[in-house]
């Protein structure tokens, strides 16, 4: 059921303490985690508590937990001293557009140059 934890979900084990991460943020809705294949010097997932398998998803169901991930992912940005040089947030929705974990999640990446459109 959405919004309840998985089993089989990665991430609802992170949430849960049963798989390790190296965690920078926390709040009562979210983890905010460094990703363990990074794509750029900063590159930190931001999740809610609550599963859901994509963004669209959280929005329809959970919009004030969706407004928590964006928030947290600004102050990720900022504890990561990345606002200045700029950074990106990347919420990927269908294994078409690159999501591999089913559970939603936003990407905040920077610390290099971001080309658009994306490679």
């Amino acid at each position: 059921m959405a919004g309840e934890p998985q089993t089989d979900c990665l991430f609802c084990k992170i949430v849960t303490g049963d798989i390790p991460a190296t965690i920078v943020r926390e709040s009562d809705t979210t983890v905010a985690f460094r990703d363990i294949n990074p794509q750029a010097p900063t590159h930190v997932l931001v999740i809610p508590k609550a599963h859901y398998p994509d963004a669209a998803s959280l929005a329809a169901a959970e919009p004030g937990i969706a407004a928590d991930v964006l928030r947290e992912a600004g102050l990720v940005a900022t504890d990561e001293k990345i606002t200045e040089s700029g950074y990106r947030i990347v919420l990927n929705t269908g294994s078409g557009a690159g999501q591999t974990v089913f559970h939603a999640h936003a990407h905040v990446l920077g610390g290099r140059g971001m080309q658009w459109p994306p490679g």
